[in-house]
């Protein structure tokens, strides 16, 4: 055995995050650890790479009964540890990310060369491609990931735990990822990773360990299962990913977004042209492989990014001449892809990020003074209806999983009575039932008659939502496809930037 966790119990306070958990991890395998949110997936790792410590159970790493007293004892150990969220530094080079805290010196000095032949030398050993010069700031997030890796091999790593490690990846990326964790594994390391995508699990690991409300359900092959069988594990019943039925509801324009370009931070051209509409009581979705001009035109509608030129129309208002905060007060809302930037601030509570934007209304303003109870008593309600897995409104944002994140920012968003809601990737990072249950909510704002554009980088979660889909290939939208009976076959060669079949290029109607 690489790993054994032997009855490991975690609480915090009167919340018990792993209950006795026991798992053992081969050497030279590839175990996935799956989960709801909140199940205590991320804490569990948290305990082997010594970032928490548990109030019983023992950690074995080789054989060997181990005290991880901190992550240097884990590193030490042979352990390696790649975050959902990423933890680089964007003004450093990609060497200078690899190399910090164990800087290569000679002479007392920084030796940068080193580190970038270093950093180089290990891009190739790991088919890891790197530029080692590059500024991390740059790159995307798919780059990013691979600096992480570098990290944690730099540091002599031979048991690598990842958590959610395709969340921020293209498909492309993520079967890249694979290959490079098969190759790990090949050469004798051994592989843990936490994922909510039950295709990939089923893919890339030979083990499945599955967890539920802090309790270890089952440690078995993947051979050995299904998909539906991994699903009943996680939550405890059967959960539909088919096409949700529907009456036409689609209504008057809501958004009305004509011949509109924008720049990257390059200032090279990134959004080319796009024209479409989105209905009252429809939901257009927005498909293609991330980086081919989805997020400028997420930030030119939220007043986050200016238009080069064209106009975005929402009920007769020009988004475009717009700031963010007036945009929200014409009827936008907003889930932003990247939660942790633009989401939440996750030094606040769940009640004071449930607040953000409804500051200086009431029942939640009075009189230009915030009523604290009532903002406590939406938010129990909220974290209620959304199934917030938390300590109660007070709990800090960043103690949360990343899924429970992201229904904090969903449950904000779904109760401002929006007119038009732009949701960028409503399921990153989110288990197998509540992704079932946001695809309700969508499906509920619908029906209620609100204008839904659906970013999402997940092919299947936009055939399963959509009315329309609408394809984008290097910034400009190649074609329209109706939703239902959409040929993800098609979808997927103007996604290469191939027009097929009836698809057009430029302007939508």
């Amino acid at each position: 055995m690489a790993v054994e966790l032997i009855g490991i119990t975690k609480r915090f306070g009167a919340f018990v995050a792993n209950d006795d958990v026991s798992i053992a991890v081969r050497r030279g395998e590839i175990h996935a650890i799956i989960g709801e949110n909140g199940a205590g997936k991320t804490t569990l790792m948290n305990v082997l790479f010594g970032l928490l410590q548990p109030d019983q159970g023992a950690i074995r790493v080789g054989g060997k009964d181990m005290v991880m007293a901190d992550p240097a004892a884990a590193i030490a150990a042979g352990l390696g540890m790649v975050h959902q969220h990423f933890k680089l530094v964007p003004s450093l080079s990609v060497a200078e990310n690899v190399f910090l805290g164990m800087e290569i010196r000679r002479n007392g000095l920084i030796d940068h060369a080193a580190q970038i032949e270093k950093t180089r030398e290990l891009s190739e050993r790991f088919g890891l491609r790197v530029d080692p010069t590059e500024r991390v700031s740059l790159l995307s997030v798919g780059i990013e990931q691979r600096i992480e890796i570098l990290k944690v091999l730099a540091r002599g790593a031979r048991i690598i735990i990842l958590d959610e490690p395709t969340a921020v990846l293209t498909p492309q990326e993520s079967r890249e990822l694979f290959q490079t964790l098969r190759g790990f594994v090949a050469g004798g390391m051994t592989v843990i990773f936490i994922s909510h995508h039950l295709e990939e699990v089923m893919e890339v690991s030979d083990t499945v360990t599955v967890l539920r409300h802090g309790k270890h359900v089952a440690t078995r092959p993947t051979a050995e299962l299904t998909k539906a069988d991994l699903v009943r594990m996680m939550v405890g019943r059967d959960v539909s990913f088919e096409r949700r039925s529907r009456e036409p509801t689609a209504g008057d324009v809501v958004l009305d977004v004509r011949n509109l370009w924008a720049r990257d931070d390059r200032r090279l051209p990134a959004l080319r042209d796009a024209s479409f509409t989105v209905r009252a009581g429809e939901i257009v979705g927005i498909a293609g492989v991330a980086g081919n001009g989805q997020t400028e035109l997420a930030e030119v509608l939220t007043g986050l990014r200016p238009a080069s030129h064209g106009s975005a129309i929402l009920k007769g208002r020009d988004l475009t001449t717009q700031s963010p905060a007036q945009i929200r007060e014409a009827g936008l809302a907003h889930v932003p892809g990247d939660r942790m930037v633009r989401g939440v601030d996750g030094g606040a509570s769940i009640s004071a990020n449930l607040l953000m934007g409804r500051q200086s209304r009431a029942p939640w303003s009075r009189n230009g003074i915030l009523d604290w109870q009532v903002a406590a008593s939406q938010a129990v309600d909220m974290i209620k209806r959304f199934d917030i897995r938390a300590r109660g409104p007070q709990d800090t944002v960043k103690r949360l999983s990343g899924g429970n994140i992201q229904k904090v920012v969903l449950a904000r968003e779904f109760t401002n009575d929006a007119d038009f809601l732009l949701i960028d990737q409503p399921t990153r990072g989110v288990d197998i039932g509540a992704q079932e249950s946001i695809h309700d909510e969508i499906m509920r704002q619908r029906a209620a008659g609100r204008a839904v554009l659906v970013i999402s980088v997940q092919l299947d979660e936009l055939l399963t939502l959509a009315d329309r889909i609408l394809v984008m290939f290097n910034g400009r939208i190649m074609g329209e496809v109706d939703g239902d009976g959409a040929d993800g076959e098609r979808i997927g060669m103007m996604m290469a930037g191939v027009e097929a079949g009836e698809a057009k290029g430029g302007a939508i109607q």
